[in-house]
């Protein structure tokens, strides 16, 4: 794994940071569910989403085990079974509840995984107050990059929980929205040369996944990417031209999964009265037709992309198209929590690049040239996925603002789509 945080083994310059940082990120995720009940934290959607209760302790656990547990080696776990509950996937640490009985943890209560975060960052604040190992820094780091993951997904999974409610309810009020008087420019495409680039994170990386490298050179044909992602506005032109009816445009798995799954539109779209409404985190509304499409699954964006003549982008195409771009975008932060239509000027330059949703590429989750999973339970992170899934680039509008970088690599399975997923056209120059 690339070292996080390649420091000394006293660096007191950076404990104070650290723990603020370590703070704001703890703080954050407790903030997300202030206004859910104990029933909203508690129910599971489905076998691919958590409660987010367990988002919580989880989270709690990661630092617990490794970090507490390592550091201190008589430290007293919080509770022992929180150990079997709360692990996720990590053999190496031991047995597990089951993923898709996540949601009949009714006890712990959500007070007792909130005292439960409070002892252990009692614990953890004590930690980062002393002296500390660069390996025991890079866990730490880690441990708040995974944290923030979790914050994503914890609200990507409430989205998913209220939309099964037929009250609709919303997760948060609705900002109130900026008058436009003007309408989005048609995306341009932007042409890039290709050649030989450098891809990957660098080993002087702030942080990264260890998925991320190494570091290595890619050979790219020249290409050209749509200067924005696809909008609702062209998707329902695909519904229009029974691009979800005709065979021609997908792929044999996609095609069997449309007709499996009864796939019409888009997750949380419905049609009410001639005109498409979808559910957000702030409850059904009105579908802004100039923002980006978002929940849909690798095999959608491949079917669009085949119907419009065109393909979607290597990894490798994406990240080098987007060296230099400013890590701007519209990220948790701006507490929008939907992607929104972009009316600046095109000016010949890549829009959105960064923030409102998760673009698919058509490259699988593969490891890089010389990738070796790091030893120990922490190896088991990312490698062993790397198979099946699909890579997706530049965050979403509720990925954590500072969580994104140019080479951060997500994945998910073809027929995922709870996730802020869309897509970006490419072609070939």
């Amino acid at each position: 794994m690339t070292s996080p945080l390649p420091l000394g083994p006293s660096s007191p310059a950076i404990h104070l940071p650290l723990l603020e940082h370590f703070r704001t990120v703890r703080r954050t995720s407790e903030t997300l569910v202030a206004d859910l009940s104990d029933a909203d934290a508690t129910v599971q959607s489905m076998e691919d989403a958590s409660p987010a209760k367990w988002h919580l302790a989880h989270t709690t656990w990661f630092f617990e085990e490794f970090v507490l547990g390592q550091r201190m080696p008589h430290y007293t776990p919080f509770s022992e079974p929180f150990r079997y509950l709360f692990n996720s996937y990590y053999e190496a640490v031991g047995a597990r509840h089951p993923r898709p009985r996540r949601g009949l943890l009714t006890r712990p209560t959500l007070d007792e995984v909130l005292a439960y975060r409070e002892t252990v960052d009692e614990a953890m604040e004590t930690v980062l107050e002393s002296p500390h190992t660069e390996a025991e820094l890079g866990v730490i780091v880690l441990g708040l990059h995974h944290e923030q993951q979790h914050q994503e997904l914890l609200l990507t999974d409430i989205l998913h929980l209220f939309a099964q409610n037929p009250l609709r309810p919303a997760y948060a009020l609705r900002p109130v929205p900026v008058a436009v008087t003007d309408t989005p420019h048609p995306p341009e495409w932007i042409t890039f040369d290709g050649g030989i680039v450098e891809v990957g994170s660098a080993i002087d990386a702030p942080f990264s996944f260890d998925c991320e490298g190494p570091r290595h050179a890619a050979l790219l044909q020249p290409y050209a990417l749509s200067s924005h992602p696809v909008s609702n506005r062209q998707w329902c032109e695909f519904i229009d031209d029974d691009g979800y009816q005709t065979a021609a445009n997908w792929l044999s798995d996609g095609w069997a999964w449309v007709n499996r799954e009864g796939i019409e539109a888009p997750l949380y779209w419905e049609s009410r009265d001639g005109t498409w409404w979808h559910m957000t985190l702030h409850g059904l509304q009105p579908l802004d037709l100039d923002a980006p499409v978002t929940h849909v699954s690798f095999y959608e964006a491949d079917a669009f992309a085949r119907w419009c003549g065109k393909r979607l982008p290597t990894e490798f195409e994406w990240e080098a198209a987007s060296a230099g771009l400013a890590l701007d975008g519209n990220f948790a932060d701006s507490g929008r929590l939907a992607p929104m239509a972009d009316r600046q000027p095109n000016v010949g330059v890549l829009r959105q690049m960064f923030g409102d949703v998760w673009e698919w590429t058509a490259s699988p989750f593969l490891p890089y040239p010389g990738f070796q999973p790091s030893p120990g339970a922490i190896g088991e992170y990312n490698g062993k996925f790397m198979c099946g899934q699909m890579v997706l680039r530049g965050g979403s509008c509720v990925t954590p603002a500072g969580h994104i970088r140019p080479t951060y690599r997500n994945f998910f399975y073809p027929h995922q789509r709870w996730q802020f997923t869309g897509l970006r056209l490419a072609d070939d120059r």
